[in-house]
This record gives C-alpha cells, sequence and structure tokens, in this order.
C-alpha cells in the first residue's frame, strides 16, 4: 500500500516537491451528476439569470484554472486544455470535464474541481425553483500520464 504523500516525517501536511519528476503530458478527466426534475428540467431554457448549463460551463473552465488557490496542497497549473460538457438527461445533468497540462504532477484535481464548481453553478442557479436538487457522483473518470501512467475507473452499472 503507498503512503500519503502529503505529509512529512512528523506528520505535518506538506505539497509534495516535484522537483525532479519528469514533465509529461497528463490528463484527468472527471464526472459530476445533478439530479433535478423533470419540472427544473423543462425551465432551463427560461431562467431569468441566463442559460445555466453555458454559465456552469464558464464556471467549471473558470475553477479549473483556479484549483492551486483552492486547495492548499495543490500545485499550481498552466493547463493548456480544459472542457466542460453539460448533458441534460432524463433525470439531470451529467457533467463531464476534461482537463490537460504539460508537467510535472498531475492534473485529477483540477477536472474534479471543474465538474464540481460546474453542478455547484447548476444549483445556483436553479434553487429558486427547487431547493431539493442534488448534486451527486463527483468523481475521477481517468487520469493519464506521470509515472503511475492511465489509470480508469471501472464503469458503474448506468442509473440514469
Amino acid at each position: 500500500m503507498s503512503k500519503l504523500s502529503h505529509y512529512d516525517a512528523a506528520g505535518q501536511a506538506r505539497m509534495v516537491d516535484v522537483t525532479g519528476k519528469a514533465v509529461t503530458q497528463r490528463s484527468a478527466r472527471a464526472h459530476a451528476f445533478v439530479k433535478m426534475s423533470r419540472a427544473v428540467l423543462a425551465e432551463l431554457q427560461n431562467n431569468p439569470k441566463g442559460d445555466p448549463l453555458e454559465v456552469a460551463r464558464v464556471a467549471g473552465i473558470l475553477a479549473a484554472k483556479k484549483t492551486g488557490e483552492l486547495i492548499p496542497m495543490c500545485h499550481p497549473l498552466a493547463l493548456t486544455h480544459v472542457e466542460v460538457e453539460l448533458t441534460p438527461r432524463a433525470t439531470g445533468i451529467e457533467i463531464a470535464t476534461l482537463t490537460v497540462t504539460a508537467g510535472q504532477t498531475g492534473v485529477e484535481m483540477e477536472a474534479l474541481t471543474a465538474a464540481s464548481v460546474a453542478a455547484l453553478t447548476v444549483y445556483d442557479m436553479t434553487k429558486a425553483l427547487d431547493k431539493g436538487i442534488e448534486i451527486q457522483d463527483v468523481y475521477l473518470v481517468e487520469k493519464t500520464g506521470g509515472k503511475s501512467g492511465v489509470w480508469r475507473r471501472v464503469k458503474p452499472k448506468a442509473k440514469r
């Protein structure tokens, strides 16, 4: 079993030193789901605040770029690409993110932050219609690059 890398020998939290790591192309994909009623889904196009999905897409991109400021031990990264896709489904909005960089550390947290903030933004844009909207299933789908190579989540059975 691997040890946690964000702790020093004395057990104090630290930022991992990536100075000696090779620069490689790295990517990560993450997922989130915003569960909402059909009535709320039907009203997305009539939102007086604007298109909730487009606002959430932009919020997710901005959040990915700010991950190093939000998560204490994350390195600030020069992202070379960020995608945030929001797809209406029968029971809510599915969010898929992709983050890419050439660097010494991975971009998993950036992909997860993008998915989380996009989901929070959908909630913010629709909460006037229903406070019971749920943010669910935030998880890493895939990561590539670095010494550990490719990791892919085993696909769960479809629920939607």
